[in-house]
């Protein structure tokens, strides 16, 4: 499914010892670069609230996105299938092929099966949100959903509806959407907890993606730190929707990761409030790496934290993704771990958190066990693969697999280029010239894992 991750998992106990459900917190960004965070190296702003993710949690330096865009991305995450079996691999014009496989169990119709309430708030991003078809999130297992009506809608944040539960509602013109979403996630878990059952809250937010658009009080504040961007203007299209223009989109951007931090705040106080911080799982991640679109300049906020690429491309710097996790409590503060994974593996992970079975279309290996400091059983990836798809023909145009240290990328018809990470974490030096057996060994696997699309 979307858009930005918070999780918090049980740190130093077994799945089989917890004794209630623990709520979960899945918070997805929507383009956030590797570097876009101070925890992961940011230097030119603060993100203090998601800060205390990593340093009351643990942090993950081998993450994966599901894929290099939006919505195979959130196919990954939902379905649990990596991008070369998913069906959707590539970002489909007007979403129309994008809606998740109703013959599939997917992530909130794990939780649903074990007892919770579950809610979606944000970007879908797998077909329309106010149609009754199957593209519906209320289809898969969300009992409640507020966000954008579509995936080309949530590149402005000034849209003139949004839907709530399925239905479309009118939104009072230059009405900034984003604050109204997160206010019904809050209501959502105070519900919950009132309620007494436990909570799944999937929180794709749409922000930094698309026109730099920001609560104008912060939009104001960051332009004066960054007046020499005042004659730069951010433009982006959304569709038939109103689209503002920004002026000085480098204040936008920085302006955009101060609201999205605050509302983790917002967040984290409330489970104290609410007396369930402690039974609260955190999840932060991306959906991809960085953009380029709508002002946003990733050089000079170094988005990729130095990574080569960005969205769009299958070099780690448009794969790479931050990744927190918090359960206080129950992971210890501070832990970093190099722990291979990817968005495949967070359906297997809640899967068996929750004692409930891994539905048969997945491909992830659960991290339950590093979560939970239990890593000498924590099973390890093979390999993980990408494939990128463009256009109506959902042509290949980049592959890539990650097998322990190494790194291999192709693009279009071009040659295998094969990187040693251990050595060469930029992907600066091809050296498949000097290693012909592990270009054969990749684009083996690469064979394997590509399943033919219908």
């Amino acid at each position: 499914m979307k858009p930005l991750f918070i999780l918090l998992l049980v740190a130093g106990l077994s799945a089989h010892s917890l004794s209630a459900s623990p709520n979960v917190i899945y918070i997805l960004a929507d383009d956030l670069g590797y570097g876009d965070l101070s925890c992961y190296g940011q230097e030119k702003f603060e993100t203090p609230n998601i800060d205390r993710l990593a340093l009351e949690g643990m942090k993950f330096t081998n993450h994966y996105s599901g894929n290099t865009v939006c919505s195979p991305s959130r196919a990954v995450l939902m379905t649990g299938q990596h991008s070369g079996n998913c069906y959707i691999r590539g970002n489909l014009k007007g979403e129309v092929g994008a809606e998740l496989d109703p013959e599939m169990t997917v992530l909130p119709e794990v939780f649903q099966a074990a007892g919770y309430a579950t809610g979606a708030f944000g970007k879908w991003g797998l077909g329309p949100t106010n149609e009754s078809g199957r593209a519906n999130p209320l289809k898969h297992g969300f009992d409640e959903f507020c966000g954008w009506k579509s995936q080309t809608i949530a590149h402005t944040y000034y849209p003139t509806t949004y839907v709530l539960n399925g239905e479309e509602i009118p939104l009072e013109e230059g009405t900034y959407l984003h604050p109204i979403v997160m206010e019904k996630a809050r209501d959502f878990m105070k519900k919950s907890v009132g309620s007494g059952k436990p909570f799944f809250c999937y929180i794709p937010t749409a922000i930094p993606h698309a026109a730099m658009h920001a609560p104008e009080e912060l939009h104001e504040k960051w332009r004066k730190k960054f007046p020499q961007f005042d004659d730069k203007i951010g433009k982006y299209g959304a569709g038939p929707e109103p689209c503002p223009d920004v002026i000085n989109p480098i204040a936008g951007f920085a302006a955009m990761m101060e609201h999205l931090d605050n509302e983790v705040g917002a967040i984290l106080d409330l489970l104290t409030e609410l007396g369930v911080d402690e039974e609260t799982i955190i999840l932060f991640s991306s959906d991809n790496g960085a953009h380029k679109e709508g002002g946003h300049d990733p050089k000079f906020w170094n988005s990729s934290g130095s990574l080569r690429g960005h969205k769009r491309d299958m070099h780690e710097g448009g794969i790479r993704a931050p990744m927190l996790v918090r359960w206080p409590g129950k992971i210890a503060p501070g832990t970093v771990t190099e722990h291979l994974s990817s968005f495949q593996d967070v359906l297997p992970t809640m899967a068996e958190l929750v004692g409930q079975p891994i539905p048969e279309q997945n491909d992830g290996i659960s991290f339950l066990p590093t979560l939970t400091g239990n890593e000498s059983n924590q099973e390890a990836h093979e390999w993980l693969y990408w494939e990128f798809c463009k256009g109506t023909s959902q042509k290949i145009f980049s592959q890539a697999v990650r097998q322990g240290d190494w790194k291999a990328y192709r693009e279009s018809e071009k040659k295998t280029e094969i990187f040693d990470l251990s050595k060469d974490p930029y992907e600066e030096m091809n050296v498949a010239a000097e290693n012909p057996e592990k270009v054969s060994e990749m684009e083996a696997i690469m064979l394997e894992a590509h399943t033919p699309l219908p």
